[in-house]
């Protein structure tokens, strides 16, 4: 062998180039494909309806197809046919969230010998004497094909295949292969001037002489590192292959089933690349799957009401939640969204976690450590890190390991660590959880002095990049066009958001509390008197009296970014506003520039820069409405806080599988129109899906105290459209409550059906 090969696991690997690889023909799309999503913990699978990746993704139409796992894509072509023809659809869902199941037909093909009689038809036998078979008719709505596609550490998939026709069948059914191990920024459009080499596994690229079970795809990395999917067929055993395509020459009689099948699993210098340990079978991976979210289900609060269309809406969520874990060392975070955002976050994962403190208040415990364990450390101008910052993105593909990207991690974010520090007291009220809090009270004082290092210039917390690679814009809304003033210009210099500020004074408040509980009485008197000047300050600074409205931030020369925008409304909830100004915003935000019907806008539909389906400039987030939300609750007015849950759940009843998107199109509600969707929103999203239990916090108002061993609840306000709801194992502190909400007309009751410890509900209306 040439000095380039590469042995692994008793296989030897040559660059592809030194090959020629027979190809088998892919199917052609005219247009970009609905598709279907499926997630395991670090695994996530994007395919058409009929579970097929395209073998011709080059052009573009549906790129962020593939089978990924630490952001490599180690599928790029998953492509089932029948007589080199795409099955005809019947049915398909995701619904389980790690699973997807496909009914398929045949089409009408020339592609398959009738057997009359019973005879059995030998294939033709070329001259190099490999079998090959004649191509003759078959009658569309012949075959039936059941297939199932499980992700358990590794991606397993059994295929049903049954005759339903009178007489016997013969045909030809192929699975093709293919891998491109490309990095997940390369799939979202970032170049790459130099790559590694894809790798053969010799002798799997010549099969007819290999009576071998697997098919091998490889790739070397600029780093090293080689990737491999290794594909292990179970079942019947294909009975030949040209190049990474499995043939099977399919003999039916009439009405019998066969079932063929695969494992493949993905390694990384032949160690599994998944954290995830695999079983054997498919069956074993869905029951494996199906026990484990069981049992998280039933040590989480279960939220039910009398409308099954709402609890449908809950139920995804709390599946989706469920899906969205994912392991970083031994705990799990919620990584961001599928398909673009399947990692660690700072901001997404902090906001996710406190939307679901009521649901499961162990995500926010392990979301505080993992992110504290990345907490920064040093002066890093590449990835924007500093000394007590947190990260905003944790990356593990190629282009990170190559410094090609400085996402390792990267800390391009203004907002996280003030949003750290309010988990982190959040965390507390909901469980007393002094061992947490003391383990991660060196983090918070490391966190609070990052924030007043960089408050120091201009009394401001402000973001600037430093990295080349890095984001222009590091707040919540962080695509390159959205920082704009009311003539649509870009806002320049070192940016401080307004909603940032609120974060930096519901921190400052809520670490004085802590602080004081332990008597660190310095601490807590210095930061309460820096929490009352910044709210003079900001209230003097941001308000733009014109407008009767809080400016979107002040620009690198203290000048009003003065659009008007959703991201005053995330201040509403946090005390920094006066009262009479809180009530102007939220009044503003609901004006018919703003608020569409569906959900308020990221920027009113006046600005010159206003564009419906503009990432952070005219759509619509679930998550800034929850927010929004939140805050006119907090502000006492509950009938449009109320109007905004309504609107957004009558969305979500609308979204496939009841599953709020990242975002949507800010087109106005009409009587004729559904919700337009944003053409590559991340489904599942972890802040949509937070925003549910957001939501649902906000109507039943609950104020946890867990060091206090108390809880009030103030003032419940079922919407219109549920007359009831139960929270069974909400858990306060050690205590364990069932709740039941009941409305009558305008007024909503609440009792304690169930308590198991000695924590003290108070009521109040």
């Amino acid at each position: 062998m040439a000095s380039d090969t590469i042995e692994l696991d008793g296989k030897t690997f040559v660059p592809a180039s030194q090959l020629i690889i027979p190809e088998w023909p892919c199917v052609l799309g005219d247009r970009p494909q609905p598709t279907l999503t499926v997630k395991d913990n670090d695994l996530f699978l994007v395919t058409d309806t009929l579970g097929n990746i395209s073998g011709c993704l080059g052009d573009d139409m549906n790129a962020s197809m593939g089978l990924f796992c630490c952001d490599t894509r180690f599928l790029s072509r998953l492509e089932l046919q029948i007589n080199q023809r795409s099955p005809v659809l019947l049915s398909s869902t995701a619904d389980k969230g790690f699973a997807l199941s496909v009914l398929c037909t045949n089409p009408s093909t020339d592609g398959g010998a009738r057997l009359e009689g019973g005879d059995k038809l030998e294939p033709d036998t070329p001259a190099d004497g490999k079998a090959e078979t004649s191509l003759h008719p078959l009658r569309a709505d012949t075959i039936g094909i059941a297939r199932e596609i499980v992700l358990n550490g590794a991606l397993f998939e059994e295929l049903e295949v049954s005759n339903y026709s009178t007489t016997s069948i013969r045909f030809q059914l192929s699975l093709s292969f293919d891998a491109d191990f490309v990095d997940l920024f390369v799939v979202r459009g970032y170049s790459r001037k130099h790559k590694g080499q894809l790798l053969c596994a010799v002798p799997n690229i010549q099969p007819a002489e290999a009576q071998t079970q697997e098919i091998s795809l490889a790739y070397q990395g600029l780093d090293g590192a080689v990737m491999e999917s290794r594909i292990h067929f179970l079942h019947r055993q294909p009975d030949y292959f040209q190049g990474y395509t499995a043939v099977w020459e399919m003999e039916l009689e009439s009405h019998e089933t066969q079932k063929l099948g695969y494992r493949l699993h993905m390694l990384t210098n032949n160690r599994p690349a998944s954290g995830v340990s695999s079983p054997v079978t498919l069956a074993q991976a869905r029951a494996a799957e199906l026990i484990e979210q069981q049992d998280w289900r039933q040590h989480v609060t279960q939220i039910r009401s009398d409308k099954n269309t709402f609890n449908r809406v809950v139920e995804r969520a709390e599946q989706d939640v469920y899906l969205l874990r994912q392991s970083f060392g031994k705990g799990h975070v919620l990584s961001a969204g599928v398909p673009w955002f399947s990692t660690l976050f700072g901001r997404d994962s902090i906001i996710a976690a406190s939307q679901t403190l009521m649901l499961d208040s162990a995500i926010a415990r392990e979301t505080l450590i993992i992110l504290a364990d990345y907490q920064g450390k040093k002066d890093d101008e590449w990835r924007d890190e500093q000394p007590g910052k947190i990260l905003h993105e944790l990356r593990m593909g190629e282009m990170a390991r190559c410094q090609e990207i400085p996402h390792t991690p990267y800390y391009g974010t203004v907002d996280a660590t003030p949003l750290w520090l309010m988990l982190y007291a959040e965390y507390f009220a909901w469980t007393a959880d002094g061992e947490t809090l003391e383990l991660l009270w060196p983090n918070a004082l490391a966190a609070m002095e990052w924030i007043d290092r960089n408050c120091k210039e201009t009394g401001y917390l402000s973001y600037q990049r430093q990295s080349k690679r890095g984001l222009a814009n590091q707040g919540w809304k962080d695509s390159g066009d959205c920082i704009v003033n009311s003539k649509g210009e870009m806002a320049q210099g070192a940016i401080a958001l307004a909603e940032v500020q609120a974060y930096v004074y519901s921190a400052k408040v809520r670490l004085a509390e802590l602080a004081r509980m332990k008597k660190r009485l310095d601490l807590a008197d210095r930061w309460l008197d820096e929490a009352r000047d910044l709210k003079i300050r900001f209230n003097r600074d941001f308000w733009m009296q014109h407008q009767d409205f809080c400016a979107l931030a002040l620009d690198g020369d203290g000048n009003q970014v003065d659009s008007i925008s959703s991201n005053p409304g995330h201040c509403l909830n946090l005390g920094i506003f006066l009262p009479e100004k809180a009530y102007s915003v939220a009044e503003r935000l609901r004006a018919p520039d703003m608020f569409n019907g569906w959900g308020i806008r990221t920027l009113s539909s006046l600005s010159p820069a206003y564009n419906p389906m503009g990432y952070h400039v005219g759509s619509v987030w679930p998550h800034d409405n929850a927010i929004i939300a939140m805050g006119m609750r907090s502000l006492g007015l509950i009938d449009q806080s109320l109007e905004l849950f309504q609107a957004l759940f009558d969305m979500t009843q609308m979204q496939p599988y009841h599953r709020p998107p990242e975002l949507f199109c800010g087109y106005d509600r009409t009587p004729d129109n559904a919700p337009v969707k944003y053409p590559v929103a991340c489904s599942p999203q972890a802040w949509a899906t937070g925003s549910i239990f957001q939501l649902l916090h906000m109507i039943v108002n609950l104020v946890p105290d867990a060091p206090g061993n108390c809880l009030r609840i103030i003032d419940p306000a079922l919407p219109p459209t549920i007359n009831r709801l139960s929270l069974h194992n909400l858990r306060v502190g050690p205590t364990l409550l069932d709740l039941e909400f009941e409305r009558s007309g305008n007024t909503t009751a609440c009792r304690v059906a169930k308590k198991r410890g000695n924590l003290r509900v108070v009521i109040e209306a």
